[in-house]
């Protein structure tokens, strides 16, 4: 069994921070891709951030310059720093990995619960 759990969501305040974490656990031979996406209401899911196992990160247009993805590989963490937060960033935001089970030869899409992230004064 894998899980991927999140924490860190929150109210937060315009032109402010926050900062997201996920953790993978269980049986876990290794990690590929860890990444956010969200999803705001009425709207398709989105990548916003995702790194590789070699740490290069990739970002959508939208957050660029304003948030940064990081990862603890050693503690299968995976960290969302959102700053200079603007209304539009409200979302629920969705962990996800590429893991591959001990005693398998794939990798599969794991996902965590999501965390509501809102942007308001």
């Amino acid at each position: 069994q894998v899980q991927l759990v999140e924490s860190g969501g929150g109210l937060g305040q315009p032109g402010g921070s926050l900062r997201l974490s996920c953790t993978a656990s269980g049986s876990i031979f290794s990690i590929n891709t860890m990444g956010w996406y969200r999803q705001a209401p009425g709207k398709q899911r989105e990548l916003v951030a995702a790194s590789t196992s070699g740490g290069n990160p990739n970002y959508a247009d939208s957050v660029k310059g304003r948030f940064t993805i990081s990862r603890d590989n050693a503690k299968k963490t995976v960290y969302l720093q959102m700053n200079s937060l603007k209304p539009e960033d409200t979302a629920v935001y969705y962990c996800y990995a590429k893991i591959r089970r001990v005693a398998s030869s794939y990798y599969v899409d794991y996902w965590g619960q999501g965390t509501q992230v809102t942007v308001s004064s």
